[in-house]
């Protein structure tokens, strides 16, 4: 640092973040203290902190030490020379003024620097939280589009095939006729809940076709499960006899099946189709699960029943028909059947190929 003793002449002294400065009159002319004042003392956003005070005196002398200032005062200036080990020397008078203001000016524009710094900083800060809410926001609509695109899939792989066995016997369809006409004796509303009766059948495998090709292949692999169907079979009739009436959660009305060995030889049939079906990859696994009965009654028929307040059937409707028996039904054929496309004349589904048993 340096030592100096300023001539008796009026001097300005600044202070500025305790650091404190003073400058001759005589030193520097007043148009340059006007262009320091205006560039370094201007006030402005970054240095509404700073301590800044002016003072005029005949002989004011500054030690320039932290956080001191004194104005007014006649007496010699001696600073300690911090390269010599603070021994005292010698004062010299203070000339290049204007190599303090330099100095001044690099300080403020240091000041000027850390200041900025925290501003800088919060704004990085803001704009790292804006990416965070960014790439939140951006993960939300990528798991809802996400999810539109499973339901999208599952709706598109809904069963739109079936292999059925047709009920043929007309016996069986006038007993079903009469248990329908009941019911809506009870409630007219059931009408569209109603199976049409050329429609009845037994359902042994559900499946879901996407294209042209898948169907062609499902006919394929229907055809090759002939031999292992003549082959259980062993030149018999296959028979089945319907019995009683029961219900899935009082929402699906059905006729069973009778108890006895044709159960066993319809469980087997339904496990070779599905088994085939698999290995061409026209079925997915884990979608076994066999319960043969003859629908005559769906709720999910008439989606308007449940705004209705129709929501079950009550079985006490149809007690009466508990324990009869509704006629034997013998397998004729096995049909590859689509849920979708329009009905044949005879009202039965539209069937893609058939394997004839009987």
């Amino acid at each position: 640092m340096l030592l100096g003793r300023v001539p008796s002449s009026p001097i300005k002294c600044v202070q500025l973040f305790g650091l404190q400065r003073c400058l001759s009159h005589s030193e520097a002319s007043p148009r340059w203290h006007s262009e320091f004042i205006s560039h370094f003392l201007k006030p402005s956003a970054h240095r509404t902190s700073f301590k800044t005070r002016f003072c005029r005196s005949p002989l004011t002398v500054s030690d320039m030490q932290t956080d001191s200032f004194s104005c007014g005062r006649k007496s010699p200036a001696v600073v300690r020379d911090e390269m010599d080990g603070g021994g005292e020397t010698e004062g010299r008078e203070v000339k290049e003024v204007p190599d303090q203001l330099e100095t001044i000016g690099m300080e403020l524009q240091q000041a000027e620097g850390v200041i900025g710094q925290p501003t800088a900083s919060v704004s990085s800060s803001e704009s790292t939280q804006e990416k965070r809410k960014r790439k939140i926001r951006d993960g939300g609509r990528r798991v809802d589009r996400e999810e539109d695109a499973k339901k999208k899939k599952k709706q598109s792989q809904r069963p739109n095939y079936f292999i059925s066995i047709p009920i043929t016997n007309t016996q069986i369809s006038s007993a079903v006729f009469s248990v329908q006409e009941l019911l809506l004796q009870h409630d007219p509303r059931l009408a569209k809940a109603m199976i049409p009766i050329p429609t009845l059948h037994i359902t042994l495998l559900v499946t879901h076709l996407a294209t042209q090709e898948e169907v062609d292949l499902a006919a394929s692999v229907l055809a090759q499960v002939e031999p292992s169907l003549v082959e259980l079979l062993g030149g018999r009739d296959l028979v089945l006899p319907f019995s009683g009436i029961s219900h899935f959660r009082k929402e699906v009305v059905f006729v069973g099946l009778a108890p006895g060995q044709h159960r066993h030889t319809l469980d087997t049939v339904a496990e070779l189709l599905q088994s085939h079906f698999e290995e061409q990859g026209l079925l997915q696994r884990g979608t076994r699960g066999f319960e043969p009965h003859l629908t005559i009654m769906k709720l999910s028929r008439a989606s308007n029943l449940r705004s209705q307040g129709v929501r079950r059937v009550d079985p006490a409707l149809y007690s009466n028909y508990t324990n009869k028996f509704f006629g034997d039904q013998t397998v004729e054929r096995l049909d590859l059947c689509s849920m979708l496309k329009k009905k044949q004349p005879d009202g039965y589904y539209y069937t893609e190929t058939s394997l004839q048993l009987g």
